[in-house]
C-alpha cells in the first residue's frame, strides 16, 4: 500500500489556527460508513444521530505544557524540549532541538534554574532521555515554565491554554490533545447523558506518533511508536454488557479507538489493563471493538487518515474529505469534525 494513495490537496487557509468561541458550535460532517452519503450538521446536534444506549468513549488524558525552552548551562545555546512520556519517577523521554547540540551530561536551565535537565540519554530522530532536577512539585513547575505543545501547522497563538484541553481532561501525561474531544461541552455531555447514551472513559496518553510523520513509501512498513493506555475494570465491564446486549460502541477520536481494539485484538473481551501500546490500523484491519467514530479532519499521508479510510474505504473517506474542503470546513486539531457512523 502506498503512501501517496493517502494524500490530498488542502488550501492552507481551511487549517484552523485558533479555536472556536463555542467549542460545539463547530461543524459536523456525518458520513454512513457502507455507502459513504454525507450529512452536514452542527457538533452541538450530535445527540440526534444517538439512541439510548449507545456508548460514547472518551479519551480522558490531560495534556501538560510539555513545550519547556530553555539554555545550555555552558554555553548559553537555546535549546527545546518537549515531554513525551514519564520514562521513572523524574526521567523523561523528550523530543529535542536542536539535537545536534545535546550530548549525555549536558545540563540544560530553565527559568533561571528553577529546573534544571541532565541528558542521560540521546537516543535518535531527536530523541533524549533527561533527568530533572528541581525543589518542589514538578507539575507545578511546569506549569509555570512550559506551554501548550501546539502542533506546528498552528502559528496563532493559543490565549487561553484551556482550550487545547478536554473538559473532562483528568490523567496527566499527554504531549498533545485528544483534538476529537474538544468539541464536547459540560452542557452537552449532560444532554448526552439525559438522552440515555453511556459516557465511558479511557486513557491513552499521546505521544511522538502525533508529532511524526510517516517516511516510508510502503505503508505496511511503518512503525508506530509506543503510547501509554489504560482500561478501568468499570469501564470494561461497562463495555462488554453494551457488547452482550448488542448496543452500539462509538469511540470518540483516534485514540480511544486505539485503546478499544488493542485490548479486544489482545484478549478477545474487554478487560482491565493496562499497558504501551503501537496498533498501527490501516485498510484491511478487522475492527472487533467500536461500530463508528467521532474525529477530526486528519493530515494528508497521516496514520490518522489510515485509521479511519480502514473503518470505511479510502474512497469514502477522500470522497468526504475533498466535499468538506469545497464546502470550506475547518481542518485538523482546532477544526471541525466527522462522525463515522
Amino acid at each position: 500500500m502506498n503512501i501517496n494513495e493517502y494524500d490530498y490537496h488542502l488550501p492552507e487557509e481551511l487549517i484552523a489556527q485558533t479555536p472556536l468561541k463555542n467549542r460545539s458550535d463547530s461543524r459536523l460532517l456525518v458520513m454512513d460508513k457502507i455507502t459513504g452519503d454525507l450529512e452536514e450538521n452542527t457538533f452541538k446536534n450530535i445527540t440526534q444521530y444517538l439512541k439510548p444506549g449507545d456508548c460514547l468513549v472518551l479519551n480522558d488524558t490531560k495534556v501538560i505544557p510539555a513545550r519547556l525552552i530553555g539554555e545550555k548551562e555552558d554555553t548559553k545555546a537555546v535549546i527545546e524540549l518537549l515531554l513525551l512520556k514519564n520514562t521513572e519517577k523524574d526521567c523523561w523521554e523528550c523530543l529535542s532541538r536542536p539535537f545536534k547540540r545535546l550530548h549525555e551530561g549536558t545540563i540544560i536551565s530553565f527559568g533561571d534554574g528553577l529546573l534544571k535537565a541532565k541528558v542521560i540519554k540521546k537516543k535518535e530522530e531527536g530523541l533524549v532521555v533527561v533527568n530533572f532536577i528541581y525543589h518542589g512539585i514538578f507539575y507545578e513547575i511546569l506549569d509555570q515554565l512550559g506551554t501548550m505543545p501546539l502542533p506546528p501547522y498552528i502559528h496563532e497563538k493559543l490565549v487561553d491554554q484551556s482550550r487545547y484541553q478536554t473538559v473532562y481532561a483528568k490523567n496527566i501525561g499527554s504531549a498533545a490533545a485528544p483534538t476529537a474531544g474538544l468539541h464536547f461541552t459540560k452542557e452537552l455531555l449532560k444532554e448526552l447523558a439525559d438522552k440515555g447514551i453511556e459516557i465511558i472513559y479511557v486513557t491513552l496518553h499521546v505521544g511522538l506518533g502525533t508529532f511524526r510523520p510517516v517516511e516510508v513509501t510502503d505503508i505496511t512498513k511503518h512503525k508506530m511508536h509506543s503510547e501509554y493506555y489504560i482500561l478501568t475494570q468499570e469501564a470494561a465491564m461497562k463495555l462488554n454488557k453494551a457488547k452482550a446486549e448488542g448496543r452500539k460502541i462509538y469511540a470518540v477520536g483516534t485514540t480511544s479507538t486505539r485503546v478499544l481494539e488493542t485490548v479486544m485484538h489482545k484478549f478477545g473481551t474487554f478487560q482491565e489493563t493496562s499497558g504501551n501500546t503501537d496498533i498501527f490500523i490501516y485498510p484491511g484491519f478487522t475492527f472487533q471493538a467500536i461500530d463508528g467514530l467521532i474525529t477530526n479532519f486528519h493530515l494528508p499521508k497521516s496514520t490518522l487518515l489510515m485509521l479511519v479510510s480502514a473503518l470505511s474505504s479510502k474512497e469514502n473517506i477522500l470522497n468526504a474529505y475533498e466535499f468538506a474542503i469545497q464546502k470550506k470546513y475547518r481542518f485538523f486539531s482546532f477544526g471541525d469534525a466527522m462522525f463515522i457512523k
